[in-house]
């Protein structure tokens, strides 16, 4: 059995391939049983082992099964260690047998950017110049790197709480190649933006539905708890709703379950998910000036398919 390393997967993928790869599988038959959650007794602080469980269906020409294992540990930061860690493992549909591990959490920032950009693909009004980044954690520099391979991004605005942190990743991405500039006046920027991408952990609201201009495109990618939120209740009501998967954006992301509890929204307010704009029954951005919204939790599909693509360039 193979090992790849976060350096190997990075070297292995780009952003529109990885792209059409989850298109494909959208459009696929994958088995995707719900996600297990396990509480472990710790002395120092209960942790959490997460396993995400995917495997291809009988119509696929050829059979994987793969599973993603989560650790969240909170008191790893006394420790000098990150609190989530996580290793992917793909294995052959047909027989059983292990074929690689991968490093779970490089994994997941590259399908996380990967399904935003598929979304893009139908969402975004096709002149986009203008982005936002909200927030510069990992997932930052994967989603302007994925958006900029999609539209045709001429200038991307970064804001962040620390905007020491959005100035030391703005300068990387430029050392690339990248138009990002670190910004300080959020609101500025989400007004002049064709595209807007969030990936926080905030619980309280950063955009504001008064702010968005006709024909922009919001993805939401942070707040992927119930009690966190990226987006007020104006967003909701002036866009139109999209997600990665239903079950998953209206259960576990705040944005959409907040004002479902709320009864602002309901179900069948959310015009389509990934299987619907991959397959084509949903076109999509239906005029120049409508407001999208695309909220994103993650799949396991996602992450099968990204490994699956990374397991057929190595292999």
């Amino acid at each position: 059995m193979k090992i790849i390393s976060a350096e190997t997967l990075d070297a292995a993928l780009d952003p529109k391939s990885l792209a059409d790869a989850l298109r494909d599988a959208f459009r696929a038959d994958i088995e995707v049983p719900v996600r297990h959650h396990h509480e472990i007794a710790r002395p120092d602080a209960d942790a959490t082992l997460l396993l995400m469980p995917a495997w291809t269906g009988r119509d696929n020409s050829e059979s994987f099964v793969g599973t993603k294992i989560v650790t969240v540990y909170p008191a790893n930061g006394a420790k000098s260690l990150p609190a989530v860690m996580g290793t992917y493992l793909l294995i052959k549909g047909d027989t059983g047998a292990p074929l690689v591990a991968m490093d779970g959490a490089r994994l997941t920032v590259w399908r996380t950017a990967a399904a935003s950009a598929l979304a893009a693909r139908y969402l975004v009004k096709p002149a986009a110049a203008r982005m936002v980044m909200i927030g510069a954690g990992a997932l930052a520099p994967f989603l302007i790197r994925a958006h900029c391979a999609e539209s045709p991004i001429s200038d991307v605005a970064l804001w962040n709480h620390r905007p020491e942190r959005a100035e030391h990743v703005a300068a990387d991405l430029r050392a690339e190649g990248f138009p990002v500039r670190a910004v300080t006046d959020l609101e500025t920027a989400v007004r002049e933006a064709d595209l807007v991408s969030s990936a926080t952990l905030s619980s309280t609201p950063l955009i504001h539905g008064a702010w968005l201009k006709p024909g922009v495109h919001l993805d939401c990618v942070g707040a992927f708890k119930p009690s966190m939120r990226e987006t007020d209740d104006a967003v909701i009501t002036r866009a139109s709703l999209f997600c990665d998967t239903r079950a998953g954006a209206l259960k576990e992301g705040g944005d959409y379950a907040q004002p479902l509890a709320a009864g602002l929204i309901t179900q069948e307010t959310i015009k389509a998910d990934l299987f619907d704009l991959a397959r084509g029954t949903h076109r999509g951005r239906a005029s120049a000036d409508e407001i999208t919204m695309f909220k994103s939790v993650g799949t396991a599909i996602e992450d099968l398919a990204a490994a699956i693509a990374v397991w057929k360039r190595v292999s």
